[in-house]
């Protein structure tokens, strides 16, 4: 069905805009529906006649407030209503100003031919892009009116909209041809939403128009400038213009014999368009200032004098604030006394700061604000001042990227099974939830299936566990809610057990349970036949009696301190030299990338912020929770804990101005205008040193 592929579309565009509908406010397969006091459905729109009750039942109105209340609601279904405009001209007389309140016979049967008017089923077609469309507009000496209608297949015109509205003085003193000109202009704008893009068939009782308007020919020169300004507006749509005599006209011409009052078009913004609107402030700082600033200036205005007279040939060794400009002598010159360097203009240190300011408008990071400032302006030391200004930018570093990771800081090697474990949950996965333990030593790996996820069902799980293996030292876990209840602690201090939790929001910190948790779910993915608890039995088995990358044993091997009855059975000896070197390989190459940083105490810093709100959160270090965590007072007086990978230090300090020129100690015989600095090459080595070692097969010589 055609409505089902619509409503899936429908859907469709709402799941990616991330909109919800509540289902007791939504209908489906209705054959129709009463929306904004419209009765909509397959025919066309109606008005509700529940919701006119209050103007049918309204009373004779007694001032002119009471009057307008009563237009106002009236002009709610004004579009189904083609003729209300001349029914309600004795309404509008009692509207002028200076009018004498009296609500005589012709007021009164004007007010009563309204509410019958209303009591009728008008019909409105719904608009078919497909099919013809006919605008249909005329001109009174007091109103202009235009009816929008579809040619059905049958040849009969069906109106889809009614629209007109009140002569202004101003309108009314215009000739007639300009007024049913603007009866067309009115017609095309009402109705812009419906015609743009699309070929229209425009009708008009006034012959004129037909050659003034036509499509295939220009205005001619001599028309007034306001048919010249209207041609301009029409020529942006497709259309056709046709004449029909006045008799024959009677739909537009009902409406602009007496069109409802309007309100202010400077004061409404058309409901089809949507300005976004943006203030830019402008720059105080103008060529006018930079003129003055400069000839004002000491230095600014000697340079402009060299510019312009030229530099002195003794100028050997110029001074510190004019080095810069003296090994720019031969590409600067001068504007209307504003100095310039190449297609630069060179600000003096009274405009800097609004510069500056008006370059980091957009908050662009220091790349971007130098190109843009590299296009416009230029002076000395520009780059320092432009890189404080972001980096000391308190809204930049709300939100900027969390800094490099840390360097990796590997969980130290237990000397003895089953001392430390990895617990973490995975799932729901295959509509279950598993609770993956993992031993530090052998990298021995338990899985339970979880019913509920609550502290009572962890804690008898881990009971279960403990039964066959016993009670470990420590148990690394999340900061899930179970992991942080009372029951849970309670339960590890009952037993003796240390608990540390990983920092909140970095997985990688119980990294060891995270691959446990992506090896268990590829394994089980691979799988294919078997109930769940069979692919489980059948995993496992096959995981502890294969030897681990990092040891070289397997996990049954180190746990149970014997083979158990397998083919693949490989033994390593020494695994804490294997396992020490394997964490030193993977620090090695993690480091590469990795920046070592520590915090004091009172250290004030930005923390990463994984709620809604600023993308950080300033506070400050009150303790070192453990090798690369801490704890943050905020702003708010809350303590949170964060890696050190999710915080930044926190700068304070104002934006400076930073002086044109740096004080040196050198004497003027040592100045060099340009010297060239070298660099040591130094290279490190792509890839660690391999490791020499005797082959196997000279263990079994005696040398």
């Amino acid at each position: 069905m055609d409505h089902v592929k619509t409503l899936q579309e429908v859907f469709e565009r709402f799941k990616n805009a991330g909109i919800r509908l509540k289902r007791r406010k939504c209908i489906f397969m209705a054959l129709e529906v009463v929306y904004l006091g419209h009765k909509i459905n397959a025919k066309g729109v109606f008005p509700v006649k529940d919701k006119v009750e209050a103007i049918k039942n309204a009373p004779q109105p007694r001032n002119v407030s009471e009057l307008k209340a009563f237009l106002g609601m009236l002009n709610y279904y004004h579009r189904f209503l083609p003729n209300l405009s001349t029914e309600l001209y004795p309404l509008h007389e009692l509207l002028r100003k200076n009018t004498k309140w009296r609500l005589g016979t012709k007021q009164k049967k004007a007010f009563q031919k309204a509410k019958e008017m209303l009591q009728s089923d008008k019909l409105l077609v719904h608009f078919e892009p497909n099919k013809e469309i006919i605008l249909a507009c005329d001109a009174s000496p007091y109103g202009v009116g235009a009816v929008l209608s579809h040619k059905m297949t049958n040849g009969e015109e069906k109106p889809i909209a009614y629209a007109s509205k009140t002569l202004t003085s101003a309108e009314k003193k215009y000739s007639q041809i300009e007024k049913e000109s603007l009866a067309i202009i009115f017609g095309v704008k009402k109705f812009h939403q419906y015609i743009f893009g699309r070929h229209v068939r425009i009708v008009t009782d006034h012959k004129p128009l037909i050659g003034l308007f036509r499509e295939d020919r220009s205005v001619p020169i001599n028309a007034a400038s306001r048919i010249q300004r209207w041609a301009l507006t029409l020529a942006a749509y497709e259309y056709e213009i046709k004449y029909k005599e006045g008799r024959n006209h009677g739909n537009a011409d009902g409406l602009s014999r007496l069109p409802l009052s309007v309100k202010d078009e400077k004061a409404s913004i058309p409901g089809d368009t949507l300005l976004l609107l943006q203030h830019f402030d402008e720059t105080s700082v103008t060529s006018s200032k930079i003129k003055r600033w400069t000839l004002k200036n000491a230095l600014f205005s000697r340079v402009l004098h060299y510019v312009k007279s030229g530099w002195p040939a003794t100028c050997k060794c110029p001074s510190v604030e004019m080095r810069p400009f003296f090994y720019r002598r031969n590409e600067l010159s001068c504007q209307d006394d504003i100095l310039l360097w190449g297609c630069r203009v060179i600000i003096p240190p009274e405009g800097r700061k609004e510069i500056i300011q008006e370059l980091h408008e957009a908050h662009p990071g220091i790349s971007r604000m130098k190109s843009l400032a590299t296009s416009y302006v230029w002076w000395p030391n520009m780059d320092k001042e432009l890189e404080g200004c972001v980096l000391n930018c308190d809204h930049c570093q709300h939100v900027r990227d969390k800094p490099p990771e840390a360097p990796m800081h590997p969980w130290e090697w237990p000397s003895r099974p089953w001392s430390r474990l990895h617990v973490d949950f995975a799932g729901p996965f295959m509509n279950k939830m598993f609770m993956i333990v993992v031993d530090a030593h052998s990298k021995w790996l338990e899985v339970c299936v979880m019913k509920t996820i609550t502290s009572e069902n962890t804690i008898a799980k881990l009971q279960q566990i403990f039964s066959t293996h016993g009670i470990p030292d420590t148990i690394v876990s999340d900061n899930g809610p179970l992991f942080t209840s009372r029951e849970f602690k309670q339960f590890l201090q009952r037993n003796g057990i240390k608990q540390i939790n990983s920092a909140p929001y970095h997985p990688a910190s119980n990294g060891l349970a995270e691959k446990a948790v992506q090896t268990f779910k590829q394994a089980m993915k691979k799988m294919k036949s078997g109930t769940i608890q069979e692919k489980i039995n059948n995993f496992l088995f096959r995981y502890r009696i294969t030897p681990h990358t990092t040891t070289g044993a397997s996990p049954a091997e180190l746990l149970m301190k014997r083979k158990l009855k397998s083919k693949l059975d490989l033994v390593f000896p020494n695994m804490e030299e294997k396992v020490v070197n394997k964490q030193n390989i993977q620090k090695h190459y993690k480091d590469k990338t990795a920046k070592e940083r520590d915090f004091d105490l009172e250290s004030k810093v930005y923390a990463k912020n994984f709620s809604s709100g600023d993308k950080w959160l300033p506070g400050y270090i009150t303790e070192k929770s453990g090798p690369l965590s801490y704890r943050i007072r905020l702003s708010d007086d809350n303590i949170i804990r964060r890696h050190v990978d999710h915080l930044r230090p926190r700068q304070t300090a104002d934006p400076v101005i930073t002086p044109d020129f740096e004080i040196e100690t050198s004497t003027p015989s040592e100045i060099k205008p340009l010297e060239e600095t070298t660099q040591s090459e130094t290279t490190e080595p792509r890839y660690p040193k391999r490791q020499k070692r005797e082959p196997a097969y000279l263990k079994d010589y005696v040398r």
